[in-house]
């Protein structure tokens, strides 16, 4: 018997500043999600801000609960935001915001 393959869907996501891709991944006991901007990622907790933050990159992380898992994309858009890195905050982004306004700064801040 065959096991069902992971599953993976990308969408376009409009915002008041642009468009970003969001992005959901599930497999057997775990998933995680992300919006993508041309500027940096509002992800769940699956993201480690301590790589990005080497890399120089703009990621703000949303964490769920296994209660309320962030699931989809569109989950992160009332998902507070729990950290940052130095470049996000440079874009304007701070924990307690929701990822909705985390995103629109980074589309804001463009490339």
């Amino acid at each position: 018997m065959s096991q069902p393959l992971p599953r993976h869907t990308t969408r376009e996501l409009s915002f008041e500043n642009g468009t970003a891709i969001g992005i959901s991944n599930r497999w057997n006991g775990g998933q995680y999600c992300s919006i993508l901007t041309e500027a940096g990622i509002v992800g769940c907790g699956i993201y480690d801000l301590a790589t990005a933050t080497e890399f120089g990159q703009a990621i703000a992380i949303a964490k769920g609960t296994p209660e309320i898992p962030l699931v989809e994309p569109e989950d992160l858009f009332d998902a507070p935001i729990v950290g940052c890195t130095p470049r996000a905050e440079e874009i304007g982004v701070r924990p307690g915001m929701t990822g909705r306004e985390a995103a629109e700064l980074m589309l804001k801040a463009g490339p």
